[in-house]
């Protein structure tokens, strides 16, 4: 143990030592977690990918980004169930389930888990816990392919991913979104299977081909987020069908199709020497809407694309510059615009906006400060909050992040 401890500082510059090990076993568990953060966020070398344990971290540990538990070890009973159970939180289509690589052939073992810990119904328990096997799950996917078609079929629509938006209406829309969700959710269980063959490969790839299939999850979010933005912008005063929808971006999110993977992508396509995955300008594109990890960076990702010359040969470093470089371009544009509209100053507004994310409070006396300079009567000044804050509000929101600002939800 005292080399193992003396190892990890080795790897990791810490100073831990065995009469201080949970210091050492917390440090380990932080690591694990920290792949939550993106490898620009957080380098790679001061994460942890896999971890040899004996007894510890079966027990009271979770962490999203768990995604097989190999098994070398005999377990039974609550001590299977718990270990096991490290692996069954949900991430996004690289992770729908955990896997279990055992190495002990404990099938016998599982059963009686699962029988003991399930009450009667054994059965419908059984299927809770596992998943089908692969030859069934491609019967399903064949069948939720085959409701899809005949969904627009029964609206006019011949079954291809740009006639989605010649859906009228939002309960067809709606519809559209539970027939092609169910779709996505049985292709991303089936991506899990270690043991497709060939054949099988094969018969998936025909059900609905693999771009087909790219250019519907784009037709799926993009509607999915005009819905969701009724869901957002009217709340409870929202259809009650669409108050309802769970749209589950977490299975259109792909821990591969990150930012750092399209930066990647985008230096070796504009390279003029031949790359290994030369991709055009629209490819690229498509990938970036088909993913929902991205979905809130997907406009300006698109917009900065569109302007790059693809034959320039720039670097992953360059191309990072360029885009932080374009956003902080559009930000201070549309920033000016909107002190413009309002008669404000820009720098006071910028200001504003600055105050607000570095506390991620929204304090209504300073926007109250912000508008004193024009001199407005206190029913004037309540008009032009408003108004300012219906263009604001999103912008913040944007700038955010997905972090919830303090205070902003009386102006939403």
């Amino acid at each position: 143990m005292t080399e193992i401890i003396a190892d990890y500082n080795t790897q990791f510059g810490t100073n831990h030592s065995i009469n201080e090990f949970d210091g050492y076993y917390q440090d380990i568990q932080r690591r694990i977690k920290d792949q939550k953060y993106t490898n620009k966020e957080l380098p790679h070398k001061d994460k942890i990918d896999i971890t040899i344990v004996v007894d510890m971290l079966l027990t009271g540990f979770d962490s999203k980004y768990l995604n097989t538990l190999y098994v070398d070890k005999n377990l039974k009973y609550h001590g299977l169930i718990q270990a096991f159970s490290r692996t069954n939180r949900v991430l996004n289509d690289t992770k729908p389930y955990g896997n279990i690589l055992d190495f002990r052939s404990q099938q016998a073992e599982v059963n009686q888990a699962i029988a003991l810990f399930s009450g009667e119904d054994k059965g419908q328990a059984k299927e809770i816990w596992l998943v089908d096997p692969a030859p069934v799950v491609i019967d399903k996917y064949k069948q939720a392919v085959e409701a899809l078609g005949i969904f627009m079929q029964e609206h006019n629509l011949v079954n291809e991913p740009q006639e989605v938006y010649n859906l009228k209406g939002d309960a067809a829309r709606i519809a559209f979104v539970k027939n092609f969700k169910e779709v996505q959710r049985l292709k991303t269980q089936l991506d899990q299977y270690t043991d497709i063959t060939e054949d099988q490969k094969t018969k998936i790839e025909a059900i609905l081909p693999t771009e087909t299939l790219q250019e519907f999850r784009s037709s799926y979010i993009e509607t999915a987020k005009q819905l969701r933005e009724i869901q957002q912008k009217n709340g409870e005063n929202a259809p009650p069908e669409i108050q309802q929808l769970d749209f589950e971006f977490v299975l259109f999110a792909s821990a591969v199709i990150d930012y750092d993977y399209i930066m990647n992508l985008i230096a070796d396509s504009t390279q003029k020497k031949p790359a290994k995955q030369k991709m055009t300008k629209a490819q690229v594109i498509s990938l970036l809407s088909s993913n929902a990890n991205l979905m809130d960076e997907q406009e300006d990702l698109t917009e900065y694309i569109n302007g790059l010359d693809w034959n320039s040969g720039q670097d992953v470093e360059t191309l990072r510059k360029g885009y932080d470089t374009f956003k902080d371009d559009k930000y201070n544009k549309e920033l000016a615009a909107i002190a413009h509209q309002h008669g404000l100053q820009t720098a006071d507004l910028k200001s504003f906006v600055e105050k607000i994310l570095s506390r991620m409070i929204f304090d209504g006396e300073k926007l109250t400060d912000l508008l004193e300079p024009l001199e407005l009567s206190w029913k004037e000044r309540r008009v032009k909050e408003l108004a300012l804050m219906a263009v604001l509000v999103p912008q913040l929101k944007k700038l955010a992040q997905g972090r919830e600002i303090s205070g902003l939800a009386a102006y939403e």
